[in-house]
């Protein structure tokens, strides 16, 4: 069914992450000048956990947006979606998009050794075996699973979001920032935010004797008397990130922040977090936030909403999503709900 470029987007949720999903609409709301609701729809468990969706509003010919999360409980979060997409192709959606701002089972996008899965495929194989035309995501994992689908992937950046932050936030202090990867494999995302910033880069370089054991670090650059900020795309058990902060403060830094995407926090990285050197951890939403994260001094927040909304209005209006990849454009939601109107995405 064809769908042309300007049509209203619909977006439903699932249970992944239901107060990003409401920011996103009220976001919304603000750029299109007019009230918009979530599709009014149940995603619910039969007594045996499995999933059941139900849609009361009629959505044939509509530029559909599932916002679900692909996080923990991974497996759960997962078939929301699938089911979800199921549920409005067999309704005529026109268009589909799945907006998943956490993609789970990244990780697994390549054979690390013999008879292991490539699960990021398969799981890029199930979203557009059920119908889903379009993925909009943020901070892959690995830029490569891209590949893996073949319908399109937006990959958005927080980049923009951790410069407007930064900059505020450390604005009498920029000429005395270092932004650094907490590994070699993050050297791309930390460099970039640090031509941002225009500030310096340093990397923390891990030798392992075996996996899981470092035996050796070594810091790549100059921190001493220096502010540093460990830049990760996720933090699962935190051992790298507090480990990383550990050794930039032997290494004579005088503070040392960490911004992450995915605040994916298993067990124990809440505990390593609050006992750590950090003086905070800067997360997203993209992943549900506890609210006693919230209520700590060692934590804040940084919503994804305003970005996730322009990319699903850009979208839906056929216009460049790439463009919110600069700052600039997004300047408008900080700190401010009663946003201006802006046509030109």
């Amino acid at each position: 069914m064809y769908i042309g470029y300007g049509a209203n987007p619909k977006l439903i949720t699932g249970n992944a992450n239901p107060g990003l999903s409401s920011e996103i609409i009220k976001y919304i709301s603000i750029l299109r000048g007019q009230e918009e609701k979530l599709v009014n729809s149940r995603v619910e468990r039969f007594n045996d956990e499995e999933v059941y969706v139900e849609v009361y509003e009629n959505v044939r010919g509509e530029d559909m947006y599932i916002i679900q999360s692909s996080s923990k409980p991974a497996n759960d979060n997962l078939m929301e979606i699938l089911i979800i997409a199921d549920t409005l192709r067999r309704s005529s959606a026109a268009r589909i998009t799945a907006v998943m701002p956490y993609f789970g089972y990244a990780r697994q996008d390549r054979r690390t050794r013999a008879r292991t899965p490539i699960s990021a495929k398969l799981v890029a194989n199930l979203i557009a075996g059920a119908g889903i035309d379009r993925v909009l995501t943020m901070d892959l994992h690995s830029s490569q699973i891209q590949g893996f689908f073949d319908i399109p992937v937006d990959n958005l950046f927080a980049s923009p979001l951790f410069e407007l932050d930064i900059k505020e936030v450390f604005r009498d202090r920029l000429e005395n920032l270092v932004i650094v990867s907490p590994d070699v494999g993050g050297v791309t995302r930390a460099r970039e935010l640090a031509k941002r910033i225009d500030v310096d880069l340093a990397v923390i370089d891990k030798r392992r004797d075996r996996p899981g054991e470092i035996a050796e670090i070594s810091i790549i650059g100059n921190v001493k008397g220096r502010i540093c900020i460990l830049v990760d795309d996720m933090c699962d058990t935190a051992g790298t990130l507090c480990l990383g902060a550990e050794h930039l403060m032997e290494e004579g830094a005088t503070n040392v922040h960490a911004y992450v995407t995915h605040g994916v926090l298993s067990h124990p990285a809440r505990m390593r977090i609050e006992e750590s050197v950090l003086d905070n951890l800067v997360l997203t939403d993209s992943i549900e936030i506890d609210p006693a994260l919230r209520r700590s001094s060692k934590y804040r927040i940084l919503s994804a909403a305003p970005l996730l909304a322009r990319a699903i209005i850009n979208i839906s209006k056929g216009s460049s999503v790439s463009s919110l990849f600069d700052a600039k454009n997004l300047e408008w939601f900080r700190g401010n709900r009663e946003l201006p109107l802006m046509d030109a995405m």
